[in-house]
């Protein structure tokens, strides 16, 4: 058999390769997203315990690119500690987190604009109960039952349309006098795959996974393992 087809069908594929990761790192983008696809999972990425061991599991954000902004939606563990009696209770429940980028050219959004905003178990309870024509609003503020509250406060829509839903979020912050709002129009599919999604992260956000099914190796030492940039991300971090 000639070895020379098959060595330039080898370069070939590598070059291709080459090129895909390239694309997949986002190279010349800065801090902005340089995306190929309007929907679709990020790369995944390890999750290391307080040893340094890598964890098995996987975090995959679900994101959504759109012309004006970008949604990514990420499922955040809740926390946990260790009870006097040798049992681990929930200290905080999970959320999902979804982020917003505005749009800043073609296929790129600006990270460093980003707002998070955090959907507790009983408003993602609301989100995947909605219904065709059905809509629902959430309204966060971190200074709620302070004399500072309605400072910074961020609210939440989901409104539908004629092929989905408009997802959008508005930032008030009436101390540096600045309004920020982005709007993402999901399509049905798009919605369904976040109901779906959102459904199966909901028992694992409220630490009801890990008391039906907790890992033996690890309660104790470092359960549960979260990966660094989820376990310390704030709704109100920019």
């Amino acid at each position: 058999m000639n070895p020379r087809p098959m060595l330039k069908l080898s370069h070939f594929l590598n070059s291709g390769n080459k090129l895909f990761q390239r694309r997949l790192r986002g190279e010349n983008a800065g801090n902005c997203y340089n995306l190929m696809s309007s929907a679709g999972f990020s790369t995944a990425r390890q999750s290391y315990g307080a040893e340094g061991r890598t964890s098995s599991r996987i975090f995959a954000d679900y994101s959504i690119f759109k012309g004006k902004a970008a949604l990514s939606a990420a499922p955040v563990l809740p926390t946990f500690s260790k009870m006097d009696s040798g049992h681990t209770k929930v200290d905080r429940r999970g959320v999902i987190m979804l982020t917003f980028r505005p749009a800043i050219g073609e296929r790129k959004y600006d990270s460093e604009k980003k707002q998070l905003f955090a959907l507790s178990v009983t408003e993602v309870g609301s989100f995947i109960s909605l219904g065709p024509g059905d809509s629902c609003e959430f309204y966060h503020d971190p200074s709620i039952q302070s004399r500072d509250a309605g400072q910074v406060r961020k609210s939440l829509s989901v409104k539908p349309h004629a092929d989905g839903y408009f997802i959008s979020l508005s930032v008030t912050n009436n101390i540096s006098k600045i309004t920020e709002r982005f709007t993402v129009p999901v399509t049905t599919a798009e919605f369904a795959v976040m109901r779906s999604a959102f459904s199966f992260a909901l028992p694992h956000i409220m630490g009801w996974a890990h008391s039906t099914n907790p890992p033996t190796d690890s309660v104790g030492r470092d359960f549960p393992k979260v990966h660094p940039q989820l376990a310390a991300a704030s709704e109100w971090d920019r």
